[in-house]
């Protein structure tokens, strides 16, 4: 078995659902973050384009790592290849997507007003 892991997250952002594959996820130094790290994308030579991974290719352009908020996140998965990006509009997935409830900074209380 290869030591090099792959990962497939998705999770909800703007609308949609992201599923996007990675070579690292760990948790963010910063609270209540997931660090993606290493997003892998396809093959250029393939005949077939599909747009949503090109508009994906296109946003995480330049990036070097990505904090994703932990309550967008859906599921990680450790896979044994990477399969295509996409992106999957809410509408498209369902509608039965429910929101992780958002976890409190230490510290704080909730508004009683």
């Amino acid at each position: 078995m290869s030591s090099k892991h792959i990962y497939r997250v998705v999770f909800y952002n703007r609308g949609h659902v992201y599923e996007i594959y990675a070579g690292k996820v760990d948790q963010s130094g910063m609270y209540a973050f997931v660090v993606v790290e290493d997003i892998i994308f396809g093959e250029r030579s393939q005949v077939l384009i599909d747009p949503s991974e090109e508009k994906l290719k296109s946003e995480f352009n330049g990036v070097k790592r990505t904090h994703i908020p932990m309550q967008a996140v859906i599921r990680v998965d450790e896979v044994e290849k990477a399969g295509q990006n996409k992106i999957i509009s809410d509408s498209d997935a369902g509608g039965n997507i429910a929101h992780f409830p958002m976890p409190m900074a230490p510290g704080t209380r909730p508004d009683n007003s």
